[in-house]
């Protein structure tokens, strides 16, 4: 899929006046935003359309109920959101991912829980379906136990990290922690180094950034004592984040 991050302040190559400029800044976007925005749900009515035809086909072929059915993806999608498109990012429309697990042998219709899960859990949850055990080393837990009841040590915390630059998108690298309430992102590269600290509860849509503040200092200190700790279970990356396009 295309990816397309836009900034604003150089969509125009010709000098105008400061109000024409910026007229034709938020005219160029919504009409970038109206064209990817359609292309990307023509493309998502495509998925659908897809998975449609594989249930058909199960059903038709009366192995449908027999058959574990996961939907999911690889990533979310800004659509606008920041003024931004594609996703890298940390923030929740880049981050959150849909899962759906269909096996009504294992798993009741109508279940729904809102534990994090992760696509480190893919693979365990495969195996725990297949009745294989699961390897110590994987990062990631089976979701099935959740079926059964809601768990609320299930993930406390996980580590997000982005290390492609410089690509074509020119996304900085950057690394963060998510809990169940807060999430702190590090651009560890940046000089200086920037952060971003948000209340997900009280701000779910990101939009005021409270690292600095004094009123949140033990706050700060503790996510990224947290973060150092979960760097400390990840191998390092021998390249240091650099990728050459």
């Amino acid at each position: 899929m295309s990816s397309l991050l836009i900034d604003s302040s150089k969509i125009c190559s010709v000098h105008r006046s400061e109000t024409q400029e910026q007229h034709l800044d938020v005219a160029l976007f919504n009409k970038l935003l109206e064209q990817i925005t359609k292309n990307y749900y023509a493309g998502l009515t495509a998925v659908d359309e897809n998975i449609g035809r594989v249930l058909s086909y199960l059903e038709k072929k009366s192995i449908l109920d027999d058959t574990a059915i996961v939907q999911g993806s690889d990533h979310g999608y800004f659509l606008g959101e920041w003024r931004l498109f594609d996703k890298r990012l940390m923030h929740e429309p880049s981050i959150r991912v849909p899962l759906q697990v269909r096996y009504p042998k294992r798993i009741p219709a109508g279940t729904v829980r809102d534990e994090m899960i992760l696509d480190t859990d893919l693979a365990p949850t495969f195996l725990d379906l297949a009745g294989v055990p699961i390897p110590a080393h994987m990062q990631g837990k089976s979701v099935l136990p959740l079926a059964k009841h809601e768990d609320p040590n299930f993930r406390k915390e996980w580590l997000y990290e982005y290390y492609e630059y410089p690509n074509p998108e020119n996304v900085a690298v950057h690394r963060g922690i998510r809990t169940e309430r807060y999430k702190l992102i590090h651009y560890y590269k940046d000089e200086p180094e920037a952060f971003e600290l948000y209340d997900l509860t009280a701000d779910p849509n990101e939009t005021e950034n409270l690292y600095g503040r004094p009123e949140h200092a033990a706050l700060q200190r503790e996510l990224q004592d947290r973060l150092q700790l979960l760097q400390a279970t990840i191998p390092e990356r021998q390249d240091s984040g650099t990728v050459k396009s």
